[in-house]
């Protein structure tokens, strides 16, 4: 009688076990893996494909509503990760980088300060850029892929690009090479998250740039698991439709020579480990390289434009793993089709959509935005840097991000496509 209650007993618990351990794979994992080397403007059946508001499930029971309020309201007061705040010691007296003469030439930081334009029509450029978003996302001509999964089906590690700011109902997707680095130091400054002998940095620029980058110092949707357990995605949908969600972007081939020369150009020990040493084997037939990047700069050894355009072209690339942040789709990192963002800033227009949006949140007399990158990876040399780029290439290349150029109102650089 015992042995059978005992094996009861253990037959339960191995259920449980297995039960939490398929939850735990289905909200990292997700339902499915897609690769991006799809061509997506062809013909597709003329059916409603529905808004972002309109995939959401219907309404949860009022007490599950409630319920969740409560911990909506519970987390404004908190407004730190893990549920305290981050204390680190001032390694700097001042959060701006110090540059070499190389880094400054190759990241162009400027710190002269910037007087944003106002314009009467900022408003209805802004809703310009919604409309475009929203009218794409239900056009259901317009394909790509990932467009038409419901938000409950972006895995988990796939939201980790979307910072919340509890105090002052603040959400953003930061995109690297659009001026995220800024980005995040107001939103440090905003939730109040990390802390400077004692007290909460008030201004950005005061922010190391080591903490800036660090992933413990902001609360990000996909830490919502380990804090909130089943109610996290609810709770993530909560928050979306009554907080302020905003993003930046950035002309899709410009963002790409920004993250090369970023990455590949400076002297960088994890990039060079992790991706310039596979591309230089695999597209300069390089047998054996030098096991550090200040050996292999030394020697001459750096990847070229084109071996980094051959890489992102390779379909066994994302066979191995996903593209890293700096170049992936912005699409793939912001999720446009599944979140109604209602701020959608441009690098090209920087000054005057930071003055606007800190006005819009109601926080322009608490903080400023940075003083803005100087924008030297500029438009206009798209037209050098492919100029040695084969044609087929270009044309893989745009397909590839394609969805971006057009999501975002960004004209099709018809100049490097054709002959």
């Amino acid at each position: 009688m015992a042995k059978a209650r005992l094996f009861r007993l253990w037959l339960v618990l191995g259920s449980v076990f297995m039960i939490l351990l398929i939850i735990v794979y289905w909200d990292n994992v997700g339902t499915a893996h897609f690769y991006l080397h799809t061509s997506f403007s062809r013909p597709h059946p003329l059916e409603g494909l529905p808004t972002a508001g309109q995939r959401e499930e219907k309404e949860l029971p009022a007490d599950v509503d409630e319920f969740l309020e409560k911990l909506l309201s519970g987390g404004a007061k908190q407004n730190v990760v893990s549920g305290k705040k981050l204390e680190q010691p001032s390694l700097l007296a001042s959060g701006r980088p110090v540059l070499s003469n190389v880094e400054e030439r190759i990241r162009g930081y400027d710190w002269s300060t910037h007087g944003a334009q106002q314009s009467p029509d900022l408003d209805r450029r802004q809703a310009e850029r919604r409309s475009v978003l929203r009218e794409l996302c239900a056009n259901a001509s317009f394909v790509f892929p990932t467009k038409e999964r419901s938000f409950d089906d972006i895995p988990n590690y796939e939201l980790n690009h979307l910072i919340v700011d509890d105090r002052h109902g603040v959400i953003y997707c930061y995109v690297p090479k659009v001026a995220c680095t800024n980005w995040k130091r107001v939103m440090i400054v905003l939730s109040e998250s990390l802390l400077d002998q004692g007290a909460p940095y008030r201004d950005p620029l005061d922010i190391p740039r080591e903490y800036v980058h660090n992933s413990s110092t902001h609360l990000t949707f996909n830490k919502f698991w380990r804090r909130y357990g089943r109610f996290s995605r609810h709770l993530m949908k909560i928050k979306l439709k009554k907080y302020t969600k905003f993003l930046f972007v950035r002309d899709p081939f410009v963002r790409l020579i920004s993250a090369f020369r970023s990455k590949f150009e400076l002297e960088n020990e994890e990039f060079y480990r992790k991706f310039a040493v596979p591309m230089l084997k695999m597209y300069s037939n390089h047998t054996s390289l030098p096991a550090s990047v200040s050996e292999a700069f030394s020697a001459g050894l750096k990847v070229s434009f084109a071996n980094f355009i051959q890489y992102l072209l390779d379909p066994h690339t994302e066979k191995l793993a996903p593209f890293n942040e700096h170049w992936r789709q912005v699409h793939r990192l912001c999720h446009p089709c599944q979140i109604d963002y209602d701020f959608v800033g441009k690098l090209e227009t920087l000054d005057q959509d930071a003055a606007q949006l800190l006005r819009l949140l109601k926080v322009d007399k608490l903080l400023h935005f940075p003083p803005s990158y100087r924008n030297r990876t500029a438009s206009s040399w798209e037209d050098d840097w492919f100029a040695k780029i084969p044609l087929a290439w270009r044309q893989q290349l745009y397909k590839l991000y394609e969805a971006d150029f057009v999501l975002f109102g960004y004209p099709k650089p018809e100049n490097l496509l054709r002959d």
